[in-house]
């Protein structure tokens, strides 16, 4: 398999990897603007500018658009993150030029009809209203706000109701005159695909563009902080967050190989000694992710409101004690899964096509899989249980709670218990 990697005059920069022996391909535009490219003004838009590329364009109806691939047995979808907005498809082989061509369309000729924008209007706030009525949702969106406070970074995709009530066909037009340009996009294809062919047809589709820089996101900061909201539900859930490294440090490997050892399956210290142990829980898990600038660690765990405290407490002990013994085979576990998760993962020509424009857009080339697997194995025990000791007393925090969460410990309390 070969990567392949190219640029338009204009900064639209193209990347390929051909996967032999396979029949459909998998093809998109990621478009660097999201949630932390809105101001507050625009919370919310990026998201709703997502629904409407699928209502209708210059030279297709919405239900053209749908027809259009799924006549060839194909399908398409979007999705809206904090740093991108994508756009994709996965086709057969002999209908990628096609693929390409709506996907194209989507992108660049939306024509945001009133009576479209007023239906979608309404599925967005029926969205926000499900994640309002979904607890291990919305509890996130919470714990988000509190670790970037008053930040692009910490507010909702989906945005605020009373915003996405407000937004205007000009608000939408003028955010893709914002961040739309070729230099924010990026072609990303895997599997049965020709990079020659791809070249040629990004040309004819987005070579016409001017070029144009993209605003830079402010800066993030994490502020840590605690939401807590009383409700009469089945489960307390809980949440807390620790700033990490972000995807351009190194440490993020360490930070990744902690976060699967302290909680990332069925062996890891949180499961064991919480669920398998304890019986203090249904799920418990951390993970940690990282932006451009910043990175959180998080564990989450839903449990009646008898034994909230209990499991936050032990969950603070289990940190501290990973600074204190985790073990090689530990180590060895996690960086194990990692890899497997990562190769095994990469199978798949959309989760392949989707790490390819990932990595450009992180590093503006794409490093190979050796490079990375190198990284993960370089990172020791030693470097662990530094990282594990960091998460457990220094690292500033953030707590989300929600549910009936009346005997939860706050913040305050855990950060005494971190610092014994």
């Amino acid at each position: 398999m070969t990567v392949r990697q190219d640029q338009l005059k204009n900064g639209f920069r193209i990347v390929s990897e051909h996967m032999p022996g396979l029949q459909s391909a998998a093809i998109g535009i990621w478009v660097t603007a999201g949630g932390r490219h809105e101001r507050i003004e625009q919370n919310g838009i990026a998201h709703f500018l997502e629904h409407m590329a699928f209502k209708g364009t210059k030279r297709r109806s919405a239900l053209q658009i749908a027809e259009a691939i799924e006549d060839v047995g194909g399908y398409i979808n979007a999705y809206t993150s904090r740093e991108v907005t994508a756009y994709y498809a996965r086709v057969l082989k002999d209908n990628v030029a096609l693929a390409m061509d709506v996907i194209g369309d989507i992108v660049l000729n939306p024509i945001f009809d009133p009576r479209e924008i007023e239906v979608e209007r309404g599925v967005i706030l029926q969205e926000i209203g499900q994640a309002y009525d979904t607890p291990d949702d919305v509890i996130f969106d919470w714990l988000q706000e509190q670790s970037y406070h008053d930040q692009p970074l910490g507010r909702t995709i989906l945005g605020p109701t009373e915003r996405v009530s407000a937004f205007s066909r000009e608000d939408l037009s003028g955010f893709v005159a914002e961040h739309y340009g070729p230099e924010q996009m990026i072609l990303s294809a895997a599997g049965a695909v020709d990079h020659d062919a791809l070249m040629k047809t990004a040309e004819a589709l987005f070579g016409h563009l001017k070029p144009r820089k993209g605003l830079i996101p402010e800066t993030a900061r994490f502020t840590g902080g605690e939401a807590r909201q009383e409700k009469e539900l089945e489960q307390a859930h809980f949440a807390l967050a620790l700033e990490s490294p972000g995807y351009r440090d190194d440490a993020i490997y360490t930070a990744q190989i902690y976060s699967t050892a302290l909680g990332g399956g069925m062996s890891s210290r949180l499961f064991q000694e919480v669920r398998e142990t304890r019986g203090l829980c249904y799920t418990i898990f951390a993970q940690t992710g990282a932006y451009a600038d910043t990175g959180t660690t998080t564990i989450y765990a839903g449990t009646s409101a008898d034994q909230v405290a209990e499991l936050a407490s032990i969950t603070i002990d289990e940190m501290k004690r990973a600074a204190e013994d985790m073990s090689a085979e530990e180590v060895a576990r996690a960086r194990a899964q990692m890899k497997a998760g990562m190769l095994m993962g990469l199978e798949s020509p959309s989760n392949r096509a989707e790490r390819l424009a990932r990595l450009v857009q992180i590093w503006d080339r794409v490093p190979s899989l050796e490079d990375a697997v190198a990284k993960i194995d370089a990172v020791s025990t030693e470097d662990v249980r530094a990282f594990a000791e960091q998460m457990a007393v220094q690292a500033p925090a953030a707590l989300a709670l929600y549910g009936p969460v009346s005997g939860a410990p706050t913040l305050a309390q855990l950060q005494e218990r971190r610092a014994a």
